[in-house]
Parts: C-alpha cells; sequence; structure tokens
C-alpha cells in the first residue's frame, strides 16, 4: 500500500474518518449489522444496569461488541470476493462460508457470556 504521508494527529484523524466510513457503509449495506446495532442498543444499558461489577459489565459489553465487529470483517470479506469473482468458485464459498461461520461464533460467544453473567447475577447470589 503506498505510504500517503499523513503522519502524527493528521494521520489519526484520517484513520478516524476512514473508519467511521466503514460503519456508515455497514449500517446502510448490511441488514445483519442493523440488526446487531439494535441488540447492542438495548443490551449494552442492560448490561451497565445489571452487572455487580466491572467485570461483568466489560465481559457484557465487549461480547456484544465483538459480534459487530467481526459482522463488520464478515461483510469485508463478502464484499471483496463479490467484487473479484463473479463467477461460482469453491475458494470464494469456502470464503464466505468461513466468515459467516466467524459472526456464528461470536454470536455463541456473546450467549455464552450473558448466560453465565445473568446466572451469576441472578441465580448464585
Amino acid at each position: 500500500m503506498a505510504d500517503s504521508g499523513n503522519t502524527g494527529l493528521t494521520r489519526i484523524i484520517k484513520a478516524i474518518g476512514f473508519s467511521w466510513q466503514g460503519i456508515k457503509a455497514a449500517y446502510q449495506n448490511e441488514a445483519a449489522f442493523r440488526q446487531e446495532l439494535l441488540l447492542a442498543t438495548v443490551l449494552i444499558p442492560v448490561a451497565i444496569w445489571l452487572a455487580d461489577n466491572v467485570v461483568q459489565m466489560a465481559l457484557m459489553i465487549s461480547s456484544v461488541l465483538l459480534v459487530m465487529i467481526v459482522e463488520i470483517l464478515n461483510s469485508a470479506i463478502e464484499a471483496v470476493v463479490d467484487r473479484f469473482g463473479g463467477e461460482l468458485h469453491e475458494l470464494s464459498g469456502r470464503a464466505k462460508d468461513m466468515a459467516s461461520a466467524a459472526v456464528f461464533l461470536a454470536l455463541i460467544y456473546m450467549t455464552v457470556i450473558w448466560c453465565l453473567m445473568l446466572w451469576q447475577i441472578f441465580i448464585q447470589q
């Protein structure tokens, strides 16, 4: 990749702008990301409200954010595959399936974390 010549604060500001563009693109183009964002707007305040301590809160919130991170990576992989491969190809299908599997595993991880934390908060008191 070519060096943009940006350094210091300019590079950081531009990187933040590119990141924001990526979040906007995910929101505009990916229904799954919009659903996960809606889920986050519910679960993150619930985690803040319910958590008994900062570790529980951090685990609950970070598990939600992880799902969103993996969804953005999944969408990026799908966009690249679709851009460079219009024809059906085994490797293209494999890449998309594996990216989708990563989202699925992140959702399982989030579910496990939330179940364990809720168990600890409500049952083990």
